[in-house]
C-alpha cells in the first residue's frame, strides 16, 4: 500500500505522520523518541506484537493494564496510563479521508486518547486502513470488535465466529463506546505511525 496520499491528508488535518516499513522499525523509532517519560498504553494487539511494553520499559515508567505490577488493579493501572505524559494506542479503523475510529468496552482507551497527555502516538498497520469513513466504521464494528471479543473470550454472538457485529444486548458486549477523530483535539500533539505490515485487528 502506498501511504503518500494518506500521509498528506493526515498532515493537512494537523497530525504528525511517520511511515515505517516494519513493526520493528516503528518500535526503534518510538524507543529513540521516548526517554525518561511516563508512558500509558491502550489495550492493543498491535502494541503487543511490536513488543513496545518491554522495549519502552527499559527507559521509561510504563503503565499497561495487561501487565499488572504487585498491589495494583487493572483500574489502578488504567488511571495511571490515563495520567501518563505519553500515550500509545492503535486504532480500529483509519479512513483514507482522515477519520480515525476507536471502539471501547470500558472506555479507558478512548478517554485516554482524547485528553491529558504531552503526546499521543497511534501505531497503525496497513490492515487498519479503509477507503472512507463508512468503510472504516464498518471495519471497526465488523472486523476489529468481533476479533477482540473472541480474543477476550467474551460471551457475545460476535465472539463465536468473529465474523460480524450482531448489535447484541449481551451483558458482555465490548463495543460500548465509540470515538471518531476528525482531526487532533485542540492544543494536542498527535503523531500517527503508519506501518507497511498487517498488525492487530
Amino acid at each position: 500500500m502506498d501511504f503518500t496520499k494518506l500521509k498528506s491528508t493526515l498532515e493537512s488535518l494537523g497530525y504528525g505522520v511517520i511511515c515505517c516499513d516494519t513493526a520493528a522499525d516503528a518500535a526503534d523509532y518510538l524507543d529513540e523518541k521516548i526517554h525518561g517519560k511516563t508512558v500509558g498504553f491502550g489495550g492493543s494487539v498491535t502494541v503487543e506484537q511490536m513488543g513496545l511494553y518491554d522495549r519502552l520499559a527499559l527507559n521509561n515508567e510504563v503503565f499497561y493494564h495487561n501487565r499488572l505490577p504487585g498491589g495494583k488493579t487493572r483500574a489502578d493501572v488504567c488511571r495511571d496510563a490515563g495520567g501518563a505524559q505519553i500515550y500509545i494506542s492503535s486504532v480500529n479503523g483509519l479512513a483514507q479521508t482522515g477519520e480515525i475510529i476507536n471502539i471501547d468496552g470500558v472506555g479507558n482507551r478512548i478517554a485516554s486518547i482524547l485528553f491529558g497527555h504531552e503526546k499521543v502516538y497511534f501505531v497503525v498497520g496497513e490492515n487498519k486502513i479503509a477507503p472512507d469513513y463508512d468503510a472504516a466504521l464498518w471495519r471497526a464494528r465488523n472486523i476489529a470488535a468481533p476479533k477482540n471479543a473472541q480474543r477476550l473470550k467474551a460471551k457475545t454472538p460476535c465472539a463465536v465466529r468473529a465474523d460480524k457485529c450482531y448489535d447484541c444486548a449481551s451483558t458482555n458486549r465490548i463495543c460500548r463506546a465509540m470515538t471518531v477523530l476528525y482531526g487532533p483535539p485542540l492544543r494536542a500533539d498527535f503523531e500517527i505511525i503508519l506501518i507497511h505490515e498487517e498488525l492487530g485487528f
